[in-house]
């Protein structure tokens, strides 16, 4: 992955002012995307057609197209545009609930709907943009000093280093899984005993955007323990020793209880009008992480953080708690 502090400097250029070109004779007969990738071979021909598409190059005045064929001797105007990409370790301001600073550390509750790490579809306004603007110094350490992230619609509890060793050694206690992390999650379905999911888990082989058990994915342990049944669902704590990608909500989903609401996992459970709307309401899945417990990396203590789920889980369950057994 490439240096944010570096992607920073290679974008900071203003790229709003119109670049006029003259098409040669040579280029004669040639479509318009290949004579601009000869004239501005600093650009990529995706991007270059992205900006024919998008009406950004102009042929003697006139937009042109990405398959159009010049005669020669045409101007050309193009209004170059940073790519999406490109902005995307970019400081935002942005309102964070952190719950404890140092020099080494940023604990901080994440709300559900806000997506961690820009991505294709979410290159801006992500917990990265907000860190960087919170700390530009953060810039300087891969990924802004994430060390583990949440899903978008899962909300809770994250911890981000402020130094390359306090990095370091974040990733090495999740290596050894010496970080504590434990979810409250609302399931489909009565849940009678603790439990654990120790199913592999991978990229799903034809839904790429999924996750899902295999033989062939990487190993995953999830345990769970009753805190609340309920009448078609339970409210249950998970502990992860692992950390793949949609682990509880793939595991939970594998062994019959799905987590409310979960858009991608959502089981097959139907419930009554008010419970539907109650779930329709959460918008989300329910899933949030709780607690957190880990050792400073600078001078070894034990350090632990709790928060309550948010308002709308919350909001979720005391409409769960009236609904008859």
């Amino acid at each position: 992955m490439s240096n944010p502090e570096e992607m920073l400097q290679d974008y900071s250029a203003d790229e709003s002012e119109p670049v006029s070109l003259e098409v040669s004779r040579g280029q004669s007969g040639l479509r318009l995307d290949q004579v601009l990738a000869q004239l501005m071979p600093e650009y990529s021909r995706s991007r270059l057609q992205a900006w024919v598409r998008d009406g950004l190059v102009l042929v003697d005045g006139q937009a042109g197209t990405v398959a159009q064929r010049l005669q020669g001797y045409e101007q050309l105007t193009v209004f170059s545009q940073p790519d999406a990409q490109a902005l995307a370790f970019q400081p935002e301001p942005m309102a964070l609930d952190i719950l404890f600073e140092d020099d080494a550390l940023i604990v901080l509750n994440k709300p559900p709907g806000l997506v961690v790490h820009p991505a294709s579809g979410n290159w801006s306004g992500t917990l990265l943009n907000g860190l960087l603007h919170h700390l530009p110094a953060l810039g300087g350490i891969p990924r802004a000093g994430i060390v583990h992230r949440l899903d978008k619609d899962t909300s809770g509890l994250m911890v981000v280093a402020k130094t390359l060793p306090a990095q370091t050694s974040l990733v090495r206690q999740l290596q050894a899984r010496s970080v504590k992390r434990e979810y409250l999650a609302i399931v489909e379905g009565r849940v009678a005993t603790a439990g654990k999911v120790s199913s592999p888990v991978g990229r799903h082989p034809s839904q790429r955007t999924r996750m899902a058990v295999l033989e062939s994915g990487k190993e995953a342990l999830t345990h769970y323990e009753v805190v609340e049944p309920l009448a078609q669902h339970t409210l249950i704590v998970c502990r992860l020793e692992t950390g793949r990608t949609h682990q509880i909500r793939v595991h939970m989903q594998s062994i019959g209880f799905a987590l409310a609401g979960d858009p991608v996992y959502g089981g097959r459970l139907r419930p009554g009008d008010a419970v539907r709307e109650a779930i329709a309401k959460l918008g989300r899945q329910a899933l949030h992480a709780t607690r957190l417990a880990l050792r400073h990396p600078l001078g070894d203590a034990p350090l632990q953080w709790e928060v309550a789920m948010p308002e709308d889980m919350q909001e979720l369950l005391r409409s769960l708690r009236l609904q008859p057994t």
